[in-house]
């Protein structure tokens, strides 16, 4: 009798789902020549909702109406300074209103904008505008002196080339830019004609791979995916009402804190609250204080506010739903049920694929379903190649077992690629399933769950990328399950697994960087249990790299390139003690001058 009763609640809430689910399938991708793009869609926004609150910063407030009055004259600005439909500009600019200004401005006069890495600088930050063709860029004040470094390099030498926002009162315009607040002052507030002219296939972003390996990839976003992902997104995902509120302190320079997070709201009449970066110690005040019932995510993030001590704030907070990517199973129940939070909608997608998942189930620990066509095809982890049959295709997966993850390429999920033709060429994978089609190859692994009822909606769950995976004694290693599994010490705040390489044995060695507050006292022997009872042989890590921070991307992507080429080289990891495991050994020892020689000749047992 109970389980009849948890099977019809199960129903009941299902359809219940699906209420909200059915109005966002008659959504249709807009075509390339439809007179449709992001600025206008804000447009339509601000003239239904013009007194509402659109956008809280640092004290200021600012109405759907305002706001837009604000785009306008600096939209004015970049037409006097020469900015045409089609030019690019370039932003780099921390998470302030005036990025949310500027990024508008230059999408309503029919410009693209390429959203640079705030963190970028030297050779890579002169890669990412010049990968864009930027003829213009705008610039805060924070950052000013960083561009300053790389002029020369740029070659912008036309005055006006660079537009400057100051961020103090005190803060003075350098003399190679023009000072954008005081070059809108004599601007019109109207909205500009050219608008309601742009077509949603013209290109409206560049935005950036992270570069956790090589320089960064320019990816290309038209209005028509911008508007899809962050109209779908919106209403499956996040459900938005104009009386939503949202928390915002992702960079939006990314896709995350961009589509799903800022335009997904200010396209749909909702509130923002922006901040410049994370902070867990103001986190929950901030929620309570700005009455925000909404967050945009990524999985680090609430790592995080898990390790934090409880706060005064964080019981019975506002905070009703979120949205996001990389919420790793070991974080999402502990966190749903400490803050209680009543949906978790994981999001999967990247910035130039044409593939985009979303738990809109809200379902627990899966990354939800897609409407595109999707395969799962057998990968070779050892020789980084897909396995193909003896006609040539690819073979799928069956549900439980991870495959590589590719897109099929069609009309409605295009593949718009990068501005690197080489680079786009590589992403693309002929002949999967049948002669002559094509797809677009995410480069992760993942998995068909079973998730109970959900009218055979197939869901699924992130497993890996395709890199970091790695294959040891014959087995293939999981780094996420791993680090899964490490991060349940209580002396762990974040673990980094990443294979290595052990002079004359095949295969790689499994290595773990763990942060934790100190090194000098960390306890080896509770970390051996811990994987012993919980990992198998071969996916115990071999050597661990104690470290107090780990470092990441912008966007709380670990780094992984150069702790893979420092590996456990006594001459290369500094400071920070390297521990390793012997065969047939119950404990790590600390790795020495006399056990790193024997590594490197063989002779330690491996």
């Amino acid at each position: 009798m109970l389980e009849k009763i948890r099977k019809v609640k199960e129903v009941a809430r299902v359809f219940g789902e699906m209420r909200h689910i059915l109005p966002a399938l008659n959504f249709k991708m807009p075509a390339h020549k439809d007179t449709l793009s992001v600025g206008g869609a804000f447009e339509d926004t601000v003239a239904a909702h013009p007194e509402r609150t659109m956008l809280l910063f640092e004290g200021r407030e600012w109405t759907y109406s305002e706001f837009n009055q604000w785009i306008n004259r600096f939209a004015r600005v970049l037409q006097a300074r020469g900015v045409q439909r089609g030019d690019t500009v370039a932003l780099f600019m921390e998470n302030r209103a005036e990025f949310i200004l500027s990024l508008l401005a230059t999408l309503k006069v029919g410009a693209s904008c390429a959203l640079i890495n705030n963190s970028l600088s030297g050779a890579g930050l002169v890669h990412c505008v010049q990968a864009a063709r930027a003829t213009h860029v705008i610039v805060g004040d924070e950052r000013a002196s960083v561009i300053d470094a790389c002029r020369e390099t740029l070659a912008l030498n036309e005055f006006g080339s660079y537009l400057w926002f100051s961020d103090a009162d005190t803060s003075t315009c350098p003399d190679w830019c023009l000072d954008a607040k005081a070059e809108m002052v004599d601007h019109g507030v109207e909205n500009i004609p050219i608008t309601r002219e742009i077509t949603a296939g013209e290109v409206a972003l560049y935005i950036y791979t992270s570069g956790t390996t090589g320089l960064p990839k320019a990816a290309i976003m038209l209005h028509r995916k911008a508007l899809a992902a962050s109209t779908v997104l919106g209403r499956l995902g996040f459900r938005v009402k104009p009386t939503d509120r949202l928390y915002l302190c992702l960079p939006i320079y990314h896709t995350t804190g961009l589509g799903p997070g800022l335009l997904a709201f200010i396209l749909s009449g909702g509130s923002v609250f922006l901040r410049r970066q994370f902070s867990a110690s103001n986190f929950w005040s901030e929620v309570k204080q700005f009455k925000t019932n909404s967050f945009i995510y990524v999985g680090e993030l609430c790592r995080y506010l898990n390790q934090q001590p409880e706060h005064p704030q964080e019981k019975n907070n506002p905070l009703e739903k979120m949205l996001g990517n990389g919420l790793r199973p070991d974080v999402w129940d502990a966190f749903k049920s400490r803050f209680a939070v009543e949906r978790i909608c994981e999001i999967y997608g990247s910035s130039e694929g044409n593939v985009t998942f979303a738990n809109f189930f809200n379902k627990n620990r899966t990354i939800g379903a897609t409407f595109a066509k999707v395969a799962l095809v057998a990968y070779d982890q050892e020789n980084s190649e897909i396995i193909r049959n003896d006609e040539g295709h690819c073979i799928e997966v069956t549900a439980g077992t991870p495959g590589l993850l590719l897109g099929e390429i069609t009309a409605d999920y295009a593949f718009d690629g990068y501005t690197n033709k080489d680079a786009t060429g590589k992403k693309i994978i002929h002949d999967v399933l049948k002669p002559g089609d094509q797809w677009f190859d995410t480069g992760d692994l993942i998995r068909e769950i079973d998730v109970g009822f959900a009218f055979g909606i197939r869901h699924f769950q992130f497993v890996d990328r395709t890199g970091d995976t790695f294959r040891w004694r014959s087995e293939n290693v999981s780094t996420n399950e791993v680090a899964e599994v490490l991060n349940q010490h209580l002396q762990i705040h974040l673990s980094n697994v990443y294979g290595v390489e052990v002079p004359g044995v095949e295969g790689r060695a499994g290595m773990a960087a763990l942060s934790v507050d100190s090194p000098d006292n960390f306890d080896l022997a509770g970390f051996a249990r811990l994987v012993d009872a919980q990992l198998p042989g071969y996916a115990r890590p071999v050597f661990i790299r104690l470290q107090l921070s780990l470092e990441t991307t912008g966007t709380f992507k670990l780094l992984k390139t150069e702790l893979r080429e420092q590996s456990f080289h006594l001459d290369q990891v500094g400071e920070d003690p390297v521990y390793v495991r012997l065969p047939n050994t119950e404990t790590y020892q600390r790795l020495d001058s006399t056990l790193y020689q024997s590594l490197c000749l063989g002779t330690a047992g491996y």
